[in-house]
């Protein structure tokens, strides 16, 4: 077989397995460890797979919910730099939230091997995270929207309620000088609870969505601690996120955030 029909042909296996063990698809392609070692290399460098000891996990768009597949837009590359330096956020052992944007799901394919506990109301998140036997997974249930696969509504909010998280990851569809929005008002809502949840509150979304109105808003500019975005953020948007006290994390330039709402408390106190 050559190379190329290999590989796609491993590619394919790999996305609907969600984890291979490496002896095993040496013996199922009858090549050695070696050849799909090399194999395993180009699917990481093009960001579909990861290599794990022993095996390799997907890590590109999910292989039965294709929810992000017809949605590759100009803005894709932003978005996956923004997932991973907002992964550099993330430190090993936290109880993070994860949200069921395009944006949130970059970040999520950067997690796969960390020891973690995420929370999330989004099918392909989930897919993605749950061959990985490092993250205690949690589904948040609810009604799936068909669009987004996502949980929404009353049993979503329900749970969210009871939950408490380190990090707390948004994505938005719109920003504007009166806040963050998207334009799902049930979406919104579970957000909503996902912000109650958080002991950080951190919004993921390309420098497109600054100035973009949406329908529903989700809470005020400065009622997060962090926004992770590209650099394509123009010097008046950095400036009122400054003026609101909102950390901001450009994808081109690796950082770190620690605030937590506690502390905005005390400071208030």
């Amino acid at each position: 077989m050559k190379t190329k029909s290999r590989r796609d042909r491993l590619r394919s296996v790999i996305q609907s397995r969600g984890f291979a063990a490496l002896g095993e698809l040496a013996e199922s392609f009858e090549v050695s460890e070696s050849t799909i070692r090399r194999d395993l290399e180009q699917l990481e460098h093009s960001g579909d797979a990861r290599r794990t000891h022993g095996g390799v996990f997907w890590t590109g768009n999910p292989s039965t919910m294709r929810v992000f597949g017809d949605r590759r837009d100009t803005m894709w590359a932003a978005k996956s730099s923004i997932g991973r330096i907002a992964a550099e956020l993330v430190e090993d052992h936290d109880t993070i939230l994860l949200d069921g944007g395009s944006t949130t799901y970059e970040l999520a394919r950067h997690l796969v091997k960390r020891p973690l506990q995420v929370v999330t109301n989004s099918l392909p998140v989930a897919h993605l995270l749950s061959s990985s036997e490092s993250i205690d997974l949690i589904m948040v249930g609810g009604s799936v929207r068909g669009r987004t696969a996502v949980a929404i509504g009353p049993m979503a909010e329900q749970v969210l309620h009871t939950l408490n998280v380190a990090k707390a990851f948004l994505s938005v569809a719109g920003i504007t000088e009166r806040g963050y929005f998207n334009s799902d008002m049930m979406l919104v809502e579970s957000e909503k609870s996902m912000i109650t949840a958080g002991d950080q509150v951190i919004v993921v979304t390309d420098s497109s969505k600054f100035g973009k109105v949406s329908l529903s808003r989700i809470c005020g500019l400065g009622e997060v601690n962090a926004v992770v975005t590209d650099s394509g953020i123009n010097s008046q948007w950095k400036q009122r996120l400054e003026n609101e006290g909102v950390g901001l994390v450009l994808a081109s330039t690796p950082s770190s955030f620690s605030r937590t709402k506690q502390d905005e408390s005390k400071e208030t106190e």
